[in-house]
């Protein structure tokens, strides 16, 4: 029974939801496999793998966000590719000269790209920037790569920048929030298409837990505590 129930399991967690941005993607390359299954089907078999990995890199799985005061959730899935205490934040953050600790996720093509809050609270600052493709996993990404900043301030003040960084791969940023719009931790803010990197840029006297070559689930893996609950609304 138990193996049943573990089967089970494995086949449905491997058909998750996929995020209505891939619909156009995955009905794209499934219009193909079948024209070329039907006119050269050696091309259309690897089609059909295509179709498949694409439809595996917008799956959009539901999460459990812990329900603890102080608690700071990673904004993605991946491996903790840093850790650095004493920066400051890029410009288009907006957070001043204020040092504060850097947090970065790699996700690679085979990890789940949406990405979630950190925290409670309300968005006071967005822009986005233009810029290059370099592999995100270089630290001059972070001021070089074409990337999508918000600020979130939590209810008890204390402000929390998410930068969304595009890779080598990766060459759109699509969000789902705006200045003003208030999340709760571990809702979706935005997706990064194919390969990317998220920084997250946390005040001084924050604990992090965080420890490089961890792997991070977003919306679930906790980076870091506050003393004071950030994660209340705004």
């Amino acid at each position: 029974m138990n193996d049943r129930h573990s089967l089970l399991d494995t086949i449905t967690n491997a058909f998750v939801p996929i995020h209505r941005d891939g619909y156009k993607f995955v009905a794209g390359a499934a219009i193909a496999a079948l024209f070329l299954l039907l006119f050269v089907p050696v091309l259309g078999w690897i089609a059909v793998l295509l179709t498949a990995a694409i439809a595996y890199f917008f799956r959009d799985p539901e999460r459990v966000t812990p329900d603890r005061p102080g608690l700071i959730v990673s904004a993605a899935d991946g491996k903790v590719a840093s850790v650095i205490e004493g920066v400051t934040a890029p410009r288009e953050l907006a957070l001043g000269t204020t040092l504060l600790t850097r947090v970065s996720v790699f996700l690679s093509v085979l990890d789940v790209h949406i990405v979630r809050a950190p925290v409670g609270g309300r968005i006071i600052h967005s822009a986005y920037v233009p810029g290059a493709f370099l592999n995100a996993e270089l630290d001059k990404a972070s001021e070089e790569n074409e990337r999508q900043a918000f600020v979130i301030e939590t209810k008890s003040g204390a402000k929390l920048g998410v930068v969304l960084i595009a890779g080598l791969v990766a060459r759109r940023i699509v969000t789902f929030v705006n200045d003003g719009a208030s999340v709760e931790a571990g809702e979706r803010m935005g997706l990064i298409r194919f390969g990317s990197r998220v920084d997250l840029y946390v005040p001084a006297g924050v604990e992090v837990l965080a420890e490089i070559g961890q792997t991070a689930i977003g919306g679930e893996t906790v980076l870091a505590t506050y003393a004071d609950d950030t994660r209340g609304k705004a």
